[in-house]
């Protein structure tokens, strides 16, 4: 990679530049984990079976990475201060519709547009770091922007069950859209633009033609596969069926659902912060992932065949989050797949694999939920989410399994290793 791009010089600049971009990504991080706790109410309020619970969440997640190739371009193309700007339109308009909705397909539709608005809310931030920065900072600085950032998957348990027992989760989601203007309106002004490049600027026929460059890239889909399986665990899980899980197999409410969702989103939390520091003294992208890989598959292999005790199920949470939370060495694995001129489109196509894995995640799980049935109270059968778990572990470890024999472009590994 060329030498980073007016690199900040100053401690004092690089929290300038870091804390709004963090700030807006924390909204899609809620808006992406927000049904969880809420699911029981939302399909309560408006008759939602479980399979349109489970589409109603993925939508976002579908729409989110279907605009990944053409985000990919724009940034690169256009830069990614102004494609970050543009779509965060889209967010604000989604989650107002959210909060007026008044059926299924307006929910689904308005989560969709949340997940085109916030599309570039990560990629465009780490094609920032990845130009203003040396390549031996960026799984640092990718583990802050997802580490803080995950204030807003906290924000997205016991806070928005609270917020929702005593407003209601349409004037929480009224709140959200406000305050995303704000924050949206402060990145713009605070983040720097993006320079002007010299000469000709790319033509989208080349720029596609640079999306096939960028899935020839060696090893590839093994990583890729990766992607598609590590973040939909934790997504699938914390953002969808823990509280539900809760509630019918636990009998815990609103309330406490949303207190025991919150160690596993804060332990993930912490998790990234731990995951990062550790690329510093085991510099292999491959060891990490692997090791944090199947410790999440042996957890979840462990929920499945072993019914919990309720002491025991924020302790497997914390756990879990903490397993989970190796993204940022496989972002960083990713991202060093791909010359400096396919950075925007190499990465934006991993994040396709992670957000699009939670849709198939999130919606195959709900219809097996569906297909298994609910008892006469309406709720799931503990058997119903265990099949859950081994689906999950299933799919997470059948992509380890591919990922064992990739090269590890660590730049530090080969030293590591002797």
């Amino acid at each position: 990679m060329n030498a980073p791009v007016n690199a900040p010089a100053r401690a004092e600049s690089v929290i300038l530049l870091v804390a709004p971009l963090v700030a807006v990504y924390a909204v899609s991080q809620f808006l992406r984990n927000s049904i969880g706790v809420i699911a029981n109410d939302l399909a309560r309020d408006l008759s939602l079976s479980a399979g349109e619970v489970g589409l109603l969440s993925s939508a976002f997640f579908l729409s989110f990475a279907a605009a990944q190739i053409p985000v990919g371009i724009a940034i690169d193309r256009y830069g990614p201060w102004a494609t970050m700007v543009g779509t965060s339109v889209l967010a604000i308009l989604g989650t107002m519709a959210f909060s007026m909705a008044q059926d299924a397909p307006m929910l689904i539709l308005s989560r969709a547009l949340m997940g085109l608005g916030c599309s570039t809310l990560f990629m465009a931030p780490l094609t920032i770091y990845a130009r203003r920065f040396p390549p031996d900072r960026f799984a640092a600085l990718a583990s802050v922007q997802m580490g803080l950032a995950n204030l807003g998957t906290l924000a997205a348990t016991a806070p928005l069950a609270t917020a929702t027992a005593v407003f209601g989760w349409r004037e929480s989601f009224l709140a959200i859209a406000l305050l995303t203007v704000v924050l949206v309106i402060v990145a713009a002004i605070v983040v720097p633009r993006d320079p002007k490049r010299a000469g000709r600027r790319e033509s989208w026929t080349n720029a596609l033609r640079g999306v096939g460059q960028a899935i020839r890239v060696p090893y590839f889909k093994p990583v890729f596969f990766v992607h598609l399986t590590a973040y939909s665990t934790f997504a699938t899980v914390i953002g969808l069926w823990a509280g539900p899980w809760l509630s019918d197999v636990y009998g815990l409410d609103l309330s406490r659902r949303g207190q025991i969702l919150l160690i596993g989103a804060f332990a993930q939390m912490v998790g990234l912060f731990l995951w990062g520091a550790a690329d510093r003294r085991i510099p292999s992208y491959k060891a990490l992932t692997l090791a944090g890989g199947y410790t999440t598959v042996g957890l979840l292999v462990l929920a499945a065949a072993v019914p919990l005790a309720f002491w025991a199920v924020a302790p497997w949470l914390a756990a879990f989050g903490l397993a989970v939370a190796f993204t940022p060495i496989l972002t960083t694995h990713g991202k060093a797949l791909f010359p400096p001129e396919l950075t925007g489109r190499g990465i934006t196509l991993m994040n396709i694999g992670a957000i699009g894995g939670t849709f198939l995640s999130q919606t195959v799980t709900g219809f097996l939920i569906d297909f298994l049935g609910r008892d006469a109270s309406g709720s799931v059968s503990p058997a119903g989410y265990r099949i859950v778990f081994s689906a999950l572990a299933a799919w997470l470890l059948l992509s380890l399994f591919f990922y064992r024999r990739v090269n590890d472009p660590h730049p530090r590994s080969y030293a590591w290793r002797a």
